[in-house]
C-alpha cells in the first residue's frame, strides 16, 4: 500500500502540503488580478486537496522503475509522459470547479491563454516534483530496508556463532571428561561425584550466557573457573591458574565465551604435554578507554602430535570483526617454552 496514504500523521503531513502548495496558487492569481484573494483561495484549495491524490500516483509510477535497473532515456520518457498526462487531469480539474462555480453564481475567473498554460506548467512541475520526492522516499525505504535486512543477518549469524560454540563445546572435552567420571567411580568416588557437578555447573552456565549479546568480564571469568575446575580434577596439581583482573575490568562488557576456548587451547595445546604442567596466567585491565586481556601459558619446546592449526583464533579474531568491526584486535604470540594471546577491546560497562 502506498506509503503516505497507509500513515494518517504522513497523510495528514502530505495534505497539509498541498493545501500550501493551493495557498501560493492562490496568491498568483490574487497578485496577477485574476481574482480575489476569497475567491482565489475557494478556487485553489479543493482543487489542490483533490490533485494531491492523483499526484500520489507519482509512487507507483517510480515503482514500476526499480532503480536498480533503471536506465536515463526510459525513465525520462516515463517521468515526463507522466508530467504532462497529470497536467491535463490538473488543467481540466482546474477549468471545470470555475465552470461549475461560474454556472453557481459563486464566482466567475477569466484565464487567459497565458494563464491556462501556466496553470497546466504548474500541473506538470507539480507531478514531476511529486515523481522526485517520491523516489527520494523509496530510496529512503530501500536503505532502511537493507539496514533491517542486515541487522537481521547480523542476528541470525550471532545466533549461528552461538550454535557452533554450543556445539564446539567441546566433544573432545565431554568425552574427556565423562571417560574421568568413569575411570574416577571406582578408585575414588567423592572426586568423581565433585567433577560430575562441576561438569553440570560449567555446561549449565554456558548455555546461560550463549543467550546473551554481551557479558560482564566477571561472568566470562567465572565461566572459565567453572571450565577450570573440570579440569584440575582430571590434571591435578599440574594445573595452575593465576586470574589478576582489575575492578573497573571486572564489569566491562564482551562477547559471551570469548576466553573458554583461549583457555582450553592452554591446556590442550600447552599444559598437557607438560610433565610438570605449569599455571594459565589471565591478566585484564582497563587503559585509556580499552579493555586488555591476556592469557599466557607454558609450552613445550618440541610440539605435540596435537599441535594446533590456529583455527580457534582465527574464528575469534572473525568474531571479534563481526562484532567490533575494526575497532577490536587480537594477536598472539609463541616462544620456545611459552604461548600468549591479547586481546583488546572498546571498553564498554555495565
Amino acid at each position: 500500500m502506498h506509503p503516505i496514504l497507509s500513515d494518517l500523521r504522513k497523510l495528514i503531513s502530505y495534505l497539509v502540503a498541498w493545501l500550501l502548495v493551493g495557498m501560493l496558487i492562490a496568491k498568483f492569481l490574487a497578485l496577477t488580478g485574476l481574482a480575489s484573494w476569497s475567491t482565489a483561495l475557494l478556487f485553489s484549495l479543493p482543487v489542490v486537496v483533490i490533485y494531491g491524490f492523483v499526484a500520489s500516483s507519482a509512487y507507483y509510477v517510480c515503482r514500476s522503475l526499480p532503480m536498480t535497473g533503471r536506465r536515463l532515456i526510459p525513465t525520462v520518457v516515463l517521468f515526463c509522459g507522466a508530467s504532462l498526462f497529470s497536467g491535463g487531469i490538473w488543467l481540466t480539474l482546474c477549468l471545470g470547479w470555475n465552470n461549475l462555480a461560474t454556472s453557481l453564481d459563486w464566482w466567475s475567473i477569466t484565464f487567459t491563454p497565458n494563464s491556462v498554460s501556466l496553470l497546466f506548467s504548474a500541473g506538470c512541475g507539480c507531478y514531476l516534483i511529486s515523481l522526485l520526492l517520491h523516489d527520494g522516499l523509496i530510496a529512503l525505504d530501500n536503505i532502511r530496508n537493507a539496514e533491517l535486512s542486515a541487522a537481521k543477518s547480523r542476528v541470525l549469524a550471532r545466533e549461528a556463532e552461538l550454535h557452533m560454540l554450543r556445539a564446539q563445546i567441546n566433544p573432545h572435552f565431554l568425552f574427556n571428561s565423562l571417560n574421568s567420571i568413569s575411570a574416577l567411580t571406582s578408585i575414588d568416588t567423592v572426586a568423581a561425584r565433585a567433577m560430575t557437578i562441576a561438569l553440570a555447573q560449567f555446561f549449565r552456565q554456558s548455555l546461560a550466557l550463549s543467550e546473551q549479546t554481551t557479558i560482564a568480564l566477571a561472568k566470562e571469568i567465572a565461566l572459565c573457573d567453572s571450565f577450570l575446575e573440570v579440569e584440575k580434577i582430571r590434571f591435578g596439581s599440574k594445573l595452575q591458574s593465576e586470574f589478576n583482573i582489575e575492578d573497573q575490568a571486572q564489569i566491562a562488557l564482551l562477547p559471551p565465551m570469548l576466553l573458554q576456548p583461549l583457555i582450553e587451547n592452554a591446556i590442550k595445546h600447552g599444559i598437557r604435554d607438560l610433565s610438570d604442567g605449569g599455571v594459565i596466567r589471565l591478566t585484564g585491565l582497563v587503559r585509556d578507554n580499552w579493555l586488555h586481556i591476556s592469557i599466557e601459558n607454558p609450552c613445550d619446546e618440541t610440539p605435540s602430535s596435537t599441535i594446533g592449526n590456529g583455527l580457534g583464533l582465527k574464528n575469534i579474531k572473525q568474531r571479534l570483526m563481526n562484532v567490533y568491526g575494526n575497532q577490536a584486535s587480537i594477536q598472539w604470540n609463541k616462544t620456545d617454552t611459552s604461548f600468549s594471546v591479547e586481546i583488546t577491546l572498546p571498553l564498554q560497562l555495565s
